[in-house]
């Protein structure tokens, strides 16, 4: 679906500000709830002197164009349409931070792992969230790419270095990269 659990913003949103990027790019943006948010919490609780001159650069994938609203010119400075697969080796620019927020159970394993090496190679940063326990689910608004492919656990992300967990009763949630190593020591997660 375009949209995820409500019971994880928290965290991410907590990731998000302090990791503190100048540029995200937001994968599957869905119905924009994560841009929106980068957006708030980085430009509005930062330094920003006038509403609507930013400075961080937030871009969007999506795979299903028909999710994309006037919304998402509003927040988003590009948004690339496509699969991230294919998408993301023909960026030039290597980003802050990049979301991977309900996306990876929708490949299967090997294909989300490739995934998420893809990302750590344009980003310097990863934020990783999935859900515990994945349920069945098929097309969901006319969208084939919604369907639910795989069961990540906590085991699958050993092999991402160095990587910071976040606790939460319904997510799994990971920060991968350069910054994780500081979390583990600085953050407090929200519990």
């Amino acid at each position: 679906m375009p949209t995820s659990s409500y019971l994880q913003l928290n965290e991410i949103t907590q990731l998000i500000y302090q990791t503190r990027p100048h540029s995200v790019l937001d994968i599957g943006v869905g119905f924009g709830k994560y841009g929106v948010l980068a957006r708030e919490y980085l430009e509005f609780w930062g330094a920003a002197a006038d509403y609507e001159k930013w400075t961080r650069r937030i871009d969007g994938i999506e795979v299903f164009d028909k999710y994309l609203t006037p919304l998402h010119k509003y927040v988003y400075d590009n948004i690339y349409t496509g699969d991230a697969r294919e998408v993301l080796p023909r960026l030039d620019f290597r980003y802050d931070l990049i979301l991977l927020i309900d996306v990876i159970e929708h490949f299967d394993l090997g294909e989300g792992m490739r995934l998420v090496d893809l990302c750590l190679k344009k980003g310097r940063n990863v934020i990783v969230a999935t859900p515990k326990n994945t349920t069945a689910q098929e097309d969901a608004f006319g969208n084939p790419f919604e369907r639910h492919r795989c069961q990540w656990e906590h085991r699958h992300f050993e092999q991402f270095s160095p990587r910071f967990c976040v606790p939460n009763s319904q997510s799994l949630i990971y920060l991968i990269g350069e910054v994780a190593s500081r979390f583990a020591v600085e953050m407090r997660p929200v519990q």
